[in-house]
Formats: structure tokens, C-alpha cells, sequence
């Protein structure tokens, strides 16, 4: 879950009401559903590492279970959703965590929820920039960065014909994990938690807020947010640890940060927009990521759909640490084969128009049995300068192969 006083607090009340709301389970039997699954993993590096402690190779195993209480009166439900990795070589990816501990509350045209919740803003590909209320889980997704850690949080929403607002109360910030000394991929020089630093006092516990208001406007999908509190990406900042070695220490500053995003459907074509504004550091400062997308239907002859897809960032602070995605390209294939086993395979490049540095992804999946699914990752780099900011992780290209069981 995390280090520290207020990690461990936060984690124990959580813990104590989780287990309240499990121990009325047996009772309510027949309203409860219980779905998850278990995951081997293997990835292999296809670079030799930087460090004489890292290897070329790690396997791991994760699971995740899901248990929902729904009554027949559909007027609230009890979710909660634990994970854990064990990986054989990086001591801080074996890890867990809470994904979902929440209670909700249901009206008309309102909803409550109190509890560990997860939340997505964006609609583009290759970047979320807008994405800002969950922590990156950065052992689980280091290069795409969309799994996300839980958020303790009270979420109110409310439905109206004029579009859905909703407001977020979230008391308790969570730190980014990160590779241990052992673990890939991973910055040159290592990341020393014990060495976070927070801009408020407050520290983890700054009481944060957001806001947002979304809807649909015949093609048009719209939504505006705003956030006030700790910012989710920390600074990196060099540092010595206690024996004297250098580190990079987090340093996780305040933000205020208005954003939209925007998704347009136009039969095959979606026109995507995501972007913000933001004051940060005494900083004001802005970023945009948008692009198309055309889907070719029934390719072939067959009953398989190929999309393209084109995007384009652009970040006003330049070539930073925080978002490599400074002024980059991104191009992308992706096949949906429509069978049975839905079968999917995406391809892609990133492009760097200023450094010239180039990204490549590959992502496949497939059900391979009634309950099990085979999928494949890669991410390589290549061309990759010193002063690009993705330069520390470049030799750490890797494939990944999992394959999860389903129950």
C-alpha cells in the first residue's frame, strides 16, 4: 500500500471498515456476487541493465478479487476489491493494494459513494492529461501509467437533464510507488520514498477537492473539471539518502488545475480533445493532447474492424521530467477481430518531433479457453537522446506475457 504514519492510518480504517461490511456478508448471501482472477506474468528485457543488481528477466504473479453486495431494492451496494503482486525479483512490486472499498447510495437522480474508489477523466490514447484523481500504480503500468491506485474519497453525483455534475471530497493523498534497486524499468538513479517531501504542511493529509460537469450534446461528449489540492506526479528532486548515495527524493507540490475534455462521433470518425490549465510552483501553464480516429469495418471480408489513430501533445513548459509528452506524435493500428474469443491487437509509435526520440508499443489479448486469457505487451525504444526525458528508462525495453485465470 505504501510507507508512512498517515499510509498506515489511512490503511487501517479503511481495513476496519472493510471488514465490518464483510462480516454482514453471510447474511445477505444471495445478493452477493464474487468475480476475480489470477495472473502469472513474465517479462523479459531485451537491453542489458544499467545496474549489476537488475536482471533480464522477472516473473510475478498477481490476482484480484471483486466482492459486490447488491440488495433487490437496488437503492445502495457494498463493493470492495483487493489486489496483490508477488514478483520474484523487485521487493516493492510485490505490493498491495485496495482498489475499491466503497459504499453507495442511490436516488432518482443522485448517487453517494464513501470509501477506496477509482475514477477516469480522458479520452484520447496515448496521453490522459486530464486524468488527475487517482495515483498511477507505477509497478503495475510503468509506461502507459493507466492503472491506478485506490482513492479514499466521498463522491456526490447528481443526474440532470442538462448534464451530470459531481464533487469530489479526498481527504487522504497516496504516494507514487516505485522500482526498488532490484526492479526494472526504472529511473538510472533510484527513487528514495523515505525522502517525500509535500508544498502543503498538511502533507498527505491536505484535504483536496475536485468538481466536474459532463454531457452529451447530440455528437458531442463534454466534460469540464477542476481540481484543487496535491499534485498526483511528484517533482524528482537529487538528494542524498543516509549513507551518502545520491537518490532522487519526491517532492509532491499544490495544484489548481481546470480542464476539458471533448469527444466528437461522427460515424466511423472520433475527434478527440483533452486539455488544461494549470497553476503550479508559483507557475501558470497549459497542455493539450487531441487526434482522430477512423475505423474501417468488416476489413478483409472479415467481421474484424481496423481504427487508426493519430494524436498530437503539446505541453507550453517544453521538454520536462514530468510529461514527456513535450511536443510528441503518436500513431497507432488497432484490430478488433469481433470472434468469439475477442481477439485485439494494438500498435503504435510515439514520436518526439524535437528530440527525434521514437516509442513503440504492442498490445495483444485473446481468450484462449472459456475462462482464460492470453495477452501480450511490449514497449521499446530507440533513438532515444540524453536530454530526452524518457532517456533514463530507454534501455529497459521489455515484453510481457500474461495469463490470467478467470473465475
Amino acid at each position: 500500500m505504501g510507507h508512512g504514519k498517515g499510509n498506515r492510518t489511512g490503511l487501517t480504517l479503511s481495513l476496519g471498515a472493510a471488514a465490518i461490511a464483510l462480516s454482514a456478508l453471510p447474511a445477505m448471501a444471495e445478493n452477493v456476487t464474487l468475480r476475480g482472477y489470477i495472473e502469472p506474468e513474465l517479462r523479459v528485457f531485451t537491453q542489458n541493465a544499467s545496474s549489476p543488481r537488475q536482471k533480464d528477466t522477472t516473473a510475478s504473479v498477481a490476482g484480484e478479487i471483486t466482492v459486490q453486495y447488491l440488495p433487490e431494492s437496488n437503492d445502495r451496494s457494498f463493493v470492495f476489491t483487493p489486489f496483490a503482486r508477488l514478483d520474484q525479483r523487485d521487493g516493492e512490486r510485490s505490493h498491495w493494494d485496495i482498489r475499491e472499498a466503497r459504499l453507495a447510495f442511490y436516488g432518482s437522480d443522485w448517487e453517494v459513494r464513501a470509501g477506496f474508489d477509482k475514477v477516469f477523466w480522458g479520452v484520447t490514447e496515448a496521453v490522459h492529461l486530464v486524468d488527475t484523481i487517482n495515483q498511477v500504480d507505477l509497478m503495475e503500468d510503468p509506461i502507459k501509467q493507466e492503472v491506478k491506485l485506490g482513492q479514499p474519497m466521498i463522491r456526490l453525483r447528481s443526474m440532470q437533464s442538462f448534464g451530470t455534475f459531481e464533487a469530489f471530497l479526498l481527504p487522504w493523498f497516496r504516494e507514487r510507488n516505485f522500482p526498488g534497486p532490484d526492479g526494472r524499468p526504472a529511473t538510472d538513479i533510484p527513487v528514495e520514498r523515505k525522502l517525500t517531501a509535500y508544498e502543503s504542511g498538511a502533507g498527505e493529509w491536505h484535504q483536496d477537492f475536485a468538481g466536474r460537469y459532463s454531457n452529451t450534446f447530440g455528437e458531442f461528449d463534454l466534460g469540464l473539471s477542476y481540481f484543487q489540492g496535491t499534485a498526483r506526479d511528484p517533482v524528482l528532486l537529487p538528494a542524498l539518502d543516509g549513507g551518502g548515495n545520491l537518490v532522487l527524493a519526491p517532492f509532491y507540490p499544490q495544484k489548481k488545475q481546470a480542464s476539458l475534455d471533448l469527444q466528437a462521433t461522427f460515424g466511423p470518425w472520433l475527434w478527440k480533445l483533452e486539455g488544461y490549465g494549470r497553476r503550479e510552483l508559483g507557475e501558470n501553464y497549459g497542455a493539450v493532447t487531441g487526434g482522430i480516429e477512423y475505423s474501417f469495418y468488416g476489413v478483409f471480408g472479415s467481421e474484424g474492424d481496423l481504427g487508426t489513430v493519430v494524436e498530437y501533445a503539446y505541453d507550453t513548459r517544453g521538454m520536462n521530467q514530468r510529461n514527456p509528452y513535450q511536443n510528441d506524435a503518436f500513431f497507432a493500428l488497432r484490430w478488433a477481430a469481433n470472434d468469439a474469443a475477442s481477439t485485439s491487437v494494438l500498435a503504435g509509435t510515439t514520436v518526439d518531433t524535437e528530440t527525434g526520440a521514437l516509442g513503440f508499443r504492442l498490445q495483444g489479448e485473446r481468450r484462449i479457453a472459456e475462462n482464460y486469457r492470453l495477452s501480450l505487451e511490449g514497449h521499446f525504444f530507440t533513438n532515444v537522446p540524453q536530454q530526452d526525458p524518457v532517456y533514463s528508462v530507454s534501455d529497459d525495453d521489455y515484453l510481457q506475457i500474461r495469463i490470467a485465470r478467470f473465475f
